[in-house]
């Protein structure tokens, strides 16, 4: 659906990635709208039945019975940074194959939002990837330099859960092909907050609000949060 000089099907594996993992795609209803996402560059890699996407902020077990399976599945873990997670790659080896990994889309503050407002999330166990990689979504802004996108995420932990390093270069080259044109085309490398603020080149008003100036604090002297 872009133009012709922009296309990114060139970038695209010939024949969807086979993999034994499958993703479910949580998705923040905001992120539908938003021109520069993602996920369709994820979901154009993988086959139809390896992926899944929902979208919504609240998930009961109700009105999602097949999620809820899915959560109760002792092979589905859930993909969100933590003090309770543990890192895919110890995981991994532990981990029989299929199985199902749950990766929430969204901005930051609404990745929290959905991970702890619905209680169906805490039911798989929960990982993490290490603070070792830097994104590649330079048109975008990220919190921390280590902050990556719901394809990058995904392209990461594929490649752990499959035992496959080509997998994550696979699917990063459409990412890398679109941030290309679009900083040929008049857009600028958006460096993380942190960076920015680390360096003084913040240069938006400070937030009024107690809670966000702390985040900022923590930002800029390497705290976690």
């Amino acid at each position: 659906s872009r133009p012709q000089k922009v296309c990114l099907c060139p970038f695209l594996p010939i024949h969807p990635l086979k993999v034994s993992t499958c993703l479910y795609i949580i998705q923040h209803p905001a992120e539908e709208s938003r021109v520069l996402r993602t996920v369709p560059l994820l979901a154009a890699c993988l086959p139809p039945d390896k992926y899944k996407i929902l979208v919504g902020r609240r998930f009961s077990e109700d009105r999602y019975p097949e999620l809820a399976t899915v959560c109760r599945n002792p092979n589905t873990l859930i993909l969100y940074p933590g003090a309770e997670a543990t890192n895919l790659e110890e995981v991994a080896v532990m981990y029989s194959r299929p199985s199902v990994m749950i990766i929430i889309d969204g901005t930051w503050s609404q990745a929290k939002d959905i991970f702890y407002k619905n209680s169906l999330f805490r039911l798989p166990k929960q990982v993490q990837l290490k603070p070792n990689i830097s994104s590649q979504y330079v048109i975008r802004t990220q919190p921390t330099n280590t902050c990556l996108s719901t394809l990058e995420c995904a392209a990461v932990a594929l490649s752990i859960m499959e035992k496959n390093k080509s997998i994550q270069e696979t699917i990063l080259r459409p990412l890398q092909a679109l941030c290309s044109f679009q900083l040929q085309h008049g857009a600028q490398i958006h460096h993380s907050k942190e960076h920015l603020l680390k360096n003084g080149l913040y240069d938006k008003p400070m937030p009024k609000n107690k809670r966000k100036i702390r985040r900022m604090e923590l930002l800029v002297n390497n705290v976690k949060i």
